[in-house]
């Protein structure tokens, strides 16, 4: 349909968003024949895996502490939401009474497919930011953070209480649902036709995580950037400051619950005590390594950070022997100590993390532009 002879433009991709797109796809197209040809028990697929769940985690993060300005620490309450939720529906009926040995059976007695588990995951999580955020979120600043820090506290004792054992297992592991393991194909004999175990979880947190990149880019991530700025021009504009900061928490918790969900399948099990202060702690510190209002950073440093931490310096808590001659200090805990001195050597170089507040096609375009002033002045 044309208006006064005119067509309607279509907003066409720009070269450094066609780049980004391609490097993404040829990083999918990687990860799923890396895993055709290389041993499964590589630790390279382990960091793959969990650093697809703690991208997501952390991408949903920094939706609210840096394009909304809200400093929450209640990310490992709505992880464990998650985790339980999609625990809970898909461990198949018949292995239920197995894992729920000392509750009868337990009280759910169906089972989800995986897909509408971790939706439900999601949604469980949503529901509690909702209602948590109904008093919390007026709130600023680091009383909001001690709030949340608060609610996972609670909500990691609650799960882990013998009353509510029937659901959640008391302080019983929850096991035998649905992994990633699940989707590789076999044959008869059980045997490996082909792998999905990585690719499954890069799917995933790449869904959620385009899904998060729409909404802000959206009206809505607009308002959020407006009153992470300056919350008094943010209402003088019209922005509703309460519906808008209750959107933004629920929707991070709700990603954080899927991105839970995944850790359970990531895992192999569920148990409460596993969602601590320090998992909070970590998601954060990937956050400000890759740059707060940066989702391009938070995949990046999620990636690296699990590498760091548990593969490339692994070597250090193991003495080694140069010939006659023992390397000093190599024991084991180093690797934490380098692993810091690696963490603030970051924090003091990048001020800003290492992508800022940049996103991966900014990269090509200040390329591009400085290719484009050095041809003017030649």
């Amino acid at each position: 349909m044309t208006i006064a002879g005119k067509t309607p433009k279509t907003k066409k991709l720009d070269r450094a968003t066609l780049i980004s797109i391609f490097i993404i796809a040829l990083v999918y197209v990687l990860a799923f024949v890396l895993e055709q040809v290389m041993p499964a028990t590589s630790m390279l697929f382990t960091v793959l895996k969990k650093g697809a769940t703690y991208a997501l985690v952390a991408v949903s993060m920094n939706l609210l502490n840096g394009f909304t300005g809200l400093f929450s620490l209640g990310q490992a309450g709505f992880m464990l939401i998650g985790a339980y939720t999609y625990a809970i529906f898909t461990i198949p009926v018949a292995q239920r009474m197995n894992v729920y040995q000392y509750y009868n059976g337990g009280l759910v007695q169906f089972s989800l497919p995986v897909i509408l588990a971790l939706v439900l995951a999601g949604l469980f999580a949503a529901l509690f930011a909702f209602l948590i955020g109904l008093p919390v979120l007026r709130l600023k600043s680091d009383y909001l953070a001690i709030a949340t820090l608060g609610f996972a506290e609670i909500i990691r004792a609650i799960f882990q209480w013998d009353k509510i054992g029937v659901l959640t297992n008391g302080s019983n592991l929850l096991r035998l649902f649905p992994t990633f393991a699940d989707f590789n194909v076999r044959d008869a004999n059980g045997t490996v036709l082909v792998y999905w175990s990585t690719f499954v979880p890069f799917v995933i947190a790449g869904v959620c995580i385009a899904l998060i990149m729409l909404l802000i880019n959206s009206s809505y991530g607009r308002a959020f950037k407006a009153i992470r700025d300056d919350e008094t021009a943010a209402e003088a504009m019209g922005i509703n400051l309460a519906r808008h900061k209750m959107i933004a928490f629920c929707v991070s918790s709700f990603f954080a619950g899927v991105g839970g969900a995944m850790l359970a399948m990531y895992a192999n099990s569920v148990q409460a005590k596993s969602f601590t202060t320090a998992m909070t702690y970590e998601i954060l510190l990937i956050v400000v390594i890759g740059g707060i209002g940066s989702v391009t950073g938070s995949v990046l440093s999620s990636f690296l950070f699990v590498a760091s931490s548990e593969w490339w310096l692994r070597f250090l808590d193991q003495e080694q022997m140069i010939g006659a001659w023992k390397v000093p200090l190599l024991r084991n805990g180093f690797r934490l100590v380098v692993f810091s001195v690696i963490i603030m050597a970051v924090v003091l170089f990048f001020r800003q993390g290492i992508m800022g507040t940049r996103e991966l096609p900014d990269l090509f375009r200040k390329r591009h532009k400085l290719a484009g002033k050095g041809a003017r002045k030649a």
